[in-house]
């Protein structure tokens, strides 16, 4: 029961910027969430599948901590659901394995 931030600007994550939303469940083993990682969100009565962009859990030595956990809203296929992302996102996400292509296209900033 995480909460996190959606940072992208689908219409179903348009809701003022204090309010977060929860965790439902975690596509892992051990539940916990990491950077890359997918999780599912319950956002207006609906279920949706988000990708974890950056976090505020303590990392590796020399990997930045972020003020919140953030999330971009991706489809049952993986496919972003829309075109922009507001925050800059953690490096590390180039350096996986995975589509996060289209993930890091759409970011302005890396941190």
């Amino acid at each position: 029961m995480t909460r996190v931030r959606i940072v992208n600007n689908s219409s179903l994550g348009n809701t003022p910027y204090h309010q977060l939303h929860k965790c439902n469940h975690e596509y892992t083993k051990n539940g916990i969430g990491k950077v890359g990682g997918k999780i599912l969100l319950a956002i207006k009565g609906q279920k949706k599948k988000a990708l974890i962009v950056s976090h505020r859990m303590p990392g590796l030595h020399m990997t930045p901590r972020f003020d919140s956990n953030n999330v971009v809203l991706i489809g049952d296929n993986g496919i972003l659901m829309r075109t922009r992302i507001k925050v800059p996102i953690h490096i590390s996400l180039r350096q996986m394995e995975g589509n996060y292509s289209k993930v890091l296209a759409l970011a302005q900033k890396f941190v």
